[in-house]
């Protein structure tokens, strides 16, 4: 076994309240968070888990990640968002064009998604949680393929996307123009060795593929902070 995605994590101001607000829209149930914090298990193929971490410091500027969630019909499409809403979502505008289709939203902390219209071919194969879509370059692509062992399943004018072997939704970036980095990530991805790996040989080896160790005041912990060939953080967890 390799490497693999434990979490996308989320800097919350209110982890519980924002973790309820995805539960019930992807239907995932919470459970304990293995450190703090709260989180959700997914019920299909997504293989792995949404966590909330708490935080003071407020949303600044969009994400460079955010989830995509799939439609089976319009009507599908159209109760998504007005559940999302409902809920406590609003809709933005990030500058999409409406004959695209897609739903952009906010979540209760401002987090963005898209939902998206039936008929998609890139998602045809995914779940409702269809993609984990962010800004990246292409060089991110094809870092987090080796680093995952992933096979790449788009890779056209720097914009790739990869996706487990044994399904779930696709990770995909959208290559340049990327949007400059101002400060720390919200959104993270936490990732671990298999049980019997070894987390110094693994970060060893996520430098060797273009990674870095980052400093960013988390003190002494049991997980190593790196960044990615674009800056963004992530983290390496002991072995699970």
């Amino acid at each position: 076994m390799t490497t693999h995605i434990v979490a996308v994590c989320f800097e919350a101001n209110d982890p519980r309240s924002l973790a309820r607000f995805w539960g019930s829209v992807l239907g995932w149930e919470m459970a304990d968070d293995p450190v703090d914090g709260e989180a959700l298990m997914p019920n299909d193929d997504t293989g792995f888990a949404i966590r909330f971490v708490p935080t003071d410091a407020q949303k600044a500027g969009p994400n460079h990640i955010h989830f995509d969630l799939t439609s089976d019909s319009v009507d599908h499409q159209h109760r998504t968002v007005a559940t999302s809403l409902e809920l406590g979502a609003q809709r933005i505008d990030i500058g999409q064009r409406p004959e695209e289709g897609h739903d952009v939203l906010a979540d209760p902390e401002g987090n963005e998604l898209c939902v998206i219209p039936p008929g998609n071919k890139f998602l045809a194969e995914c779940g409702f949680l269809g993609a984990v879509n962010g800004d990246g370059s292409q060089e991110v692509g094809y870092f987090w393929s080796a680093a995952l062992g992933w096979p790449l399943v788009w890779d056209q004018d720097e914009e790739t996307a990869i996706r487990s072997p044994h399904g779930g939704p696709k990770f995909a970036w959208g290559g340049p123009p990327l949007e400059p980095k101002t400060g720390k990530s919200r959104v993270h991805f936490d990732i671990a060795p298999p049980a019997d790996g070894d987390q110094q040989a693994e970060v060893a080896r996520l430098e060797s593929l273009g990674a870095r160790r980052i400093d960013i005041g988390q003190g002494d912990v049991s997980w190593v902070v790196m960044a990615d060939p674009d800056g963004r953080e992530f983290c390496v967890l002991t072995p699970r």
